[in-house]
């Protein structure tokens, strides 16, 4: 999950600035913003020639062994394979080629409008340097189209989607659009879209711009016009645990159904793009001019909290957020960002005692034992993997942990909530 590392990289950049400057200056985030998207701009434009180059590094190993081994190799087909892979970065390349130019649009034209804390955007004249690591996060992005927009990630996303879809469903037809769902750290905004298409009011909220030019790139009507019209070789850059060359190059068609925005002032999909730690209730709106004070009511993480810099803050925010009596969705692993970035590293029974303090109930208690609840609704352990290659020779399979969490109505949180 390389995007992680930019989940937890830029609130670690806002705190220091912070500290440096004693408050936060709109005009620094800004220029961090711009940074930002410029470098996920400029990635996604050199993926071709960062790719290549990473070819050439290859071939050159390939020839430095010994003649009679080169000999073995011509004859098991590994230049071919070596011909082929330059192929198929050309067949990327049209996608990444394709996001790079939407948000070269954006930018130039300062449409994005949803973007917390920046009225506009304008270019940047400071240097940007591309390296692995973009192309790391590019490779994972092209990755992200398979799991979410694609018919060969649905057993993927059924595992993962289907528990929290469940709890979508109870509420009756007719009342879901005055319900407002908040997904923090959407992603490609998948389930944000299924959980619309259910009649809810939802904000997709996304920090990485290479996510959010990714997930442009299909709501663009002049990129993406049609089912299935793109196509990716997802995971012919990654030469480890593959059993045949057939399964590596393999293509993938998407997006299976083509995203819609709604219409400000309706229920449907909305956008944010930012940091969801910026939003507050006065600002939480997106699919209104009008300011609100009311909150959300529901906030659904998914792969998201352990993202968290300072999880505490985390749980504040998504409390804070949530309407008197209003509902948390959570399912993920607890993969704190490394390198003592993450403030806290806690277990799930830490997370569920700062849960307590904040102010949540779990719905069904903490092992999910209250017969009084649906079953949907109680925690749960579910097997899940995250953008996994299913024709690989290596599984990683996380023990996600699945609840649902109330927001309390009670006085004795106040004090904790006010920092």
């Amino acid at each position: 999950m390389s995007d992680v590392l930019v989940a937890c990289l830029l609130p670690v950049m806002l705190v220091y600035l912070g500290i440096r400057f004693s408050v936060f200056d709109k005009d620094v985030i800004h220029s961090i913003w711009l940074d930002l998207w410029s470098l996920s701009n400029l990635a996604y434009s050199s993926y071709r020639a960062l790719s290549l180059d990473e070819l050439s590094r290859m071939r050159a190993s390939y020839m430095s062994i010994g003649r009679t081994h080169k000999r073995i190799g011509y004859e098991i087909g590994y230049p071919k394979k070596l011909d082929k892979l330059a192929e198929l970065i050309q067949v990327n390349a049209k996608v990444t080629d394709g996001i790079a130019a939407v948000m070269r649009r954006i930018y130039n034209q300062g449409t994005v409008s949803s973007v917390m804390l920046l009225p506009e955007l304008r270019p940047t004249t400071k240097k940007i340097h591309i390296d692995s690591q973009s192309l790391s996060r590019i490779r994972e992005s092209l990755k992200h189209f398979v799991r979410d927009w694609s018919n060969a990630g649905i057993v993927e996303r059924s595992v993962i989607f289907e528990p929290i879809l469940s709890v979508f469903s109870m509420l009756s037809a007719p009342a879901r659009s005055q319900n407002r769902v908040l997904f923090p750290g959407s992603g490609l905004s998948r389930l944000a879209y299924e959980v619309s298409q259910l009649g809810y009011d939802v904000t997709a909220c996304e920090l990485s711009a290479y996510m959010n030019g990714a997930f442009r790139f299909l709501l663009d009507p002049e990129m993406t016009k049609t089912v299935n019209q793109h196509e990716i070789h997802p995971y012919a850059h990654w030469w480890s645990h593959s059993r045949n060359a057939t399964d590596l190059f393999r293509g993938i068609r998407f997006p299976d159904v083509i995203p819609h925005l709604a219409a400000d002032g309706t229920a449907g999909l909305h956008l944010k793009e930012g940091n969801f730690l910026e939003l507050d209730v006065t600002n939480s709106s997106a699919n209104s001019t009008s300011r609100t004070t009311e909150g959300y009511d529901f906030v659904v993480t998914l792969f998201f909290i352990d993202t968290s810099v300072n999880i505490i803050h985390t749980l504040e925010h998504i409390h804070r957020l949530l309407k008197p009596g209003g509902t948390w969705v959570n399912l993920g692993p607890l993969l704190w960002c490394s390198s003592a970035q993450a403030r806290l590293e806690l277990t799930l029974e830490e997370v569920f005692n700062v849960m307590d303090v904040v102010g949540f109930s779990i719905v069904g208690g903490r092992n999910g034992n209250d017969d009084e609840e649906p079953n949907c609704m109680k925690r749960r352990t579910i097997s899940c993997e995250y953008t996994h290659d299913d024709k690989a020779m290596m599984r990683w399979i996380y023990e996600a942990e699945f609840w649902v969490a109330r927001k309390a109505i009670s006085r004795n949180h106040a004090g904790i909530l006010s920092t």
